[in-house]
């Protein structure tokens, strides 16, 4: 019987998966000791890239700045990007599909 809800489970979780696989279009990265980027997109309409650098290096005010953007395909077919700028006043992201907190 264990057998059973084993192969039911397993067969179950197969059936969930994904039958396409995305293959990787671009795949570009270059890392250094203060700063970063990459940029990468894949064939099921993903993508995503940013670039990264030390401010302040050496201070007690040091903090690291990236700047970047990610893109995928939602649920209902629609595609979503969102940009951002992530430093020392947090993560700011922007996309038309986000909503926009009042002016304080």
């Amino acid at each position: 019987m264990k057998f059973l809800i084993v192969f039911v489970a397993l067969f179950a979780l197969a059936l969930a998966a994904p039958a396409d696989k995305a293959e990787i279009l671009r795949l570009d990265s270059d890392v250094g000791p203060e700063s970063f980027k990459y940029d990468w997109a894949t064939s099921d309409g993903q993508s995503a890239n940013a670039a990264g650098k030390l401010k302040d290096v050496g201070t007690e005010n040091e903090a690291i700045s990236v700047q970047g953007s990610y893109r995928f395909i939602g649920d209902d077919g629609v595609t979503y990007e969102v940009t951002y700028i992530a430093d020392e006043n947090g993560f700011q992201p922007q996309g038309a599909h986000l909503p926009v907190a009042p002016e304080a």
